[in-house]
């Protein structure tokens, strides 16, 4: 590690949040009702504070570490979304797209694994070598953001080729993808149809499920 960038910004707390879990407030049927415990999230801010921030830690870690952007072989942002990293690293800091790890369009956000996903990619693609000088960079609640600059020293051996677990993992991925929109499918069919019970389709062994632990909570 030649230079480590870390900051936070409480200002921005309630740009980027789960409201309730907390002891300022605990969960409750109140809480759970209104989607208290799912993230919220201001979009804009977020993206202002972002490619803000990542450009400038990159800077930082550079200059203490006494590099150009020249000098990066591969840099490994936080896989927010496509277009954090193309305005914060692409255009503001002028890094070629090929010294980039990108992985979006696999995975998604994967939120805090999504750097040391991104680095286990780029080593198994032969795009990390002894000598080379990396720059991860990333930034989440608080508001808070980090950046790092490595010169990686640690040999690297890259897998066998394997066809057939790259084929099952690939079969995999496709298999989530269409369970997802076969259950995004009967919860739109549910909440369409008639509501006379001789037009509603029988229930599914999920929902019989939800329907369960909806009536435990309510007789608790």
């Amino acid at each position: 590690i030649t230079a480590v960038e870390l900051g936070s910004d409480g200002s921005g707390a309630n740009a980027l949040l789960v409201p309730a879990g907390g002891s300022a407030m605990p969960a409750s049927l109140e809480t759970i009702g209104s989607g208290s415990h799912y993230i919220k999230m201001d979009g804009k801010a977020v993206f202002r504070f972002a490619t803000r921030v990542m450009a400038q830690a990159t800077r930082k870690v550079l200059e203490r570490s006494g590099m150009t952007t020249d000098d990066v072989d591969l840099i490994v942002p936080h896989q927010a979304n496509i277009r954090i990293i193309q305005s914060s690293v692409l255009n503001q800091l002028k890094i070629p797209e090929d010294k980039v790890l990108i992985n979006l369009q696999r995975y998604g956000n994967t939120s805090t694994a999504s750097i040391p996903i991104a680095l286990c990619e780029a080593i198994e693609a032969g795009k990390v070598k002894p000598g080379n000088n990396l720059v991860f960079v990333g930034f989440g609640a608080g508001l808070s953001w980090a950046a790092c600059a490595v010169k990686w020293s640690v040999p690297v051996e890259r897998p066998a080729s394997n066809w057939w677990k790259n084929y099952r993992r690939q079969a995999t991925y496709q298999a989530a993808a269409a369970r997802s929109m076969w259950k995004r499918a009967v919860r739109w069919v549910y909440e369409v149809w008639p509501a006379d019970p001789e037009h509603v389709p029988p229930p599914t062994p999920e929902t019989n499920s939800q329907q369960g632990e909806k009536e435990h909570v309510h007789s608790n």
